[in-house]
């Protein structure tokens, strides 16, 4: 067992396990949300998004966090200006959005021959780079998402049940929506780090819908979320140091197989007792 924890006694790993600890606490908070509102397309989209101000960024010596998240801000206000000025639906404005930013932040790299950033780091993240000023910034990312989740529940819940209903009782759902949006765009600049652009959505959805199976009430849901993202990140961890696969990467995974092995688990619990539950009246 030693052995096995052994990368735990190294400080960059420690680092690594507390800036991926945080950053699965906001995911976890904002993830349950996600997964109420369906909002999966628009945290993946922002993820993508994020690609020409991280590329802006890194060109003119600006940190690439920076840069992501004005990347990603931009991203949210254009989706809220075409659904209102443009009458699109939601997913046709992310849609649009989504291969526009992707598009020009492939162009931006493409057109520099200066862009020295390993791409990979972009897409996948740098988990084992966590500072500890980025353990400061991660913190207060998730004092900021435990504030705003805790201060627009009663709207947040309103909104995911009946839109107009929460109009008529005042709780302004639009303005919900964009702090809903908001916390969406902070956890994605959030994660960016830990697990990259392309597998925020991982880290999003996997401890979200693996501790939705188990409860239904919202705030034990992130509480568990939060718990499961923990443990995905430190075994993502281990298991990338035992096996040399990419951390970021195999985090990712983990938290995404967590949801999986969830589902599974809880399904196959339900399985049981109803074939208890037949046996036992076949037996009375």
């Amino acid at each position: 067992m030693s052995v096995l924890l052994d990368p735990f006694t190294v400080a960059f790993v420690q680092r690594a396990l507390v800036g991926g600890a945080l950053v699965a606490v906001v995911c976890a908070v904002v993830g349950t949300w996600v997964v109420l509102r369906g909002m999966a397309f628009l945290g993946e989209a922002m993820a993508h998004g994020m690609l020409p101000g991280i590329a802006l960024a890194t060109l003119t010596g600006f940190p690439p966090v920076a840069g992501a998240a004005v990347s990603a801000a931009a991203m949210s206000v254009g989706v809220g200006a075409l659904q209102r000025r443009g009458r699109l639906s939601a997913d046709t404005s992310i849609g649009l959005l989504f291969v526009a930013s992707l598009s020009l932040g492939v162009i931006v790299i493409s057109a520099s021959r200066s862009f020295a950033t390993d791409a990979s780091a972009i897409l996948f993240g740098d988990i084992l780079a966590i500072e500890q000023a980025d353990i400061v910034l991660l913190a207060l990312a998730v004092a900021a998402t435990l504030l705003v989740a805790a201060a627009g529940h009663r709207s947040f819940v309103a909104l995911a049940v009946d839109p107009r209903q929460a109009q008529l009782l005042g709780l302004r759902p639009r303005l919900a929506h964009i702090l809903l949006v908001g916390l969406v765009t902070l956890a994605v600049v959030s994660a960016y780090q830990a697990v990259g652009s392309l597998l925020v959505v991982g880290m999003l959805l996997g401890p979200a819908v693996a501790a939705g199976a188990w409860t239904r009430r919202i705030v034990p849901t992130m509480v568990l979320a939060a718990l499961i993202g923990v443990v995905a990140v430190a075994v993502g961890l281990l298991l990338s140091w035992h096996l040399g696969t990419a951390a970021g990467a195999t985090v990712a995974f983990t938290a995404i197989c967590s949801g999986a092995v969830s589902t599974g688990i809880r399904a196959l619990t339900r399985s049981t007792r109803t074939t208890r539950s037949a046996l036992d009246e076949r037996t009375a």
